[in-house]
């Protein structure tokens, strides 16, 4: 497989971010994306996705998949709210104004336990879900011929 992807990845909550980063990079290599195909970019935390994401896409076609990784978990105000909002809008909106998949690892979590445990936990690992939208996303797009 010929094609890029870009992994942007939050450093904030680091501790989980890491998991995820480290699920979608396996996931990648499983299906056949070797580490010379693979940028990880890192990002101070889940607001930033959506500016990097779009500065990726524009990057002259480099990439043919993003995965936006982050973790945002809910505290004493509705301040995770309105990062989720906006990052989940922001992302989608740069998948459809530069025709690129990005997928969405970000996790909206209202416990630590909770993203623990999508980050390789009991539910999984939601870094290799997001890897494997990516790889469907842009194999479809290869063999429709878009």
């Amino acid at each position: 497989m010929d094609n890029r992807y870009a992994i942007i990845v939050s450093r904030y909550n680091e501790s989980i971010t890491e998991k995820l980063l480290h699920g979608a990079l396996d996931t990648l290599q499983q299906h056949g994306v070797t580490s010379d195909k693979v940028e990880v970019i890192r990002v101070p935390g889940a607001w930033e996705l959506p500016l990097a994401a779009k500065w990726l896409a524009r990057s002259s076609k480099k990439f043919q998949g993003l995965i936006a990784i982050g973790v945002v978990i809910k505290g004493d105000t509705t301040h995770d709210q309105h990062i989720n909002r906006f990052v989940s809008l922001a992302l989608g909106q740069v998948s459809l104004d530069f025709e690129i998949p990005v997928a969405l690892g970000l996790l909206t979590c209202d416990t630590l336990q909770q993203a623990v445990d999508r980050a390789g936990g009991k539910v999984g690992n939601k870094g290799e879900e997001a890897a494997l939208a990516a790889l469907e996303m842009v194999k479809l797009r290869v063999q429709s011929g878009i």
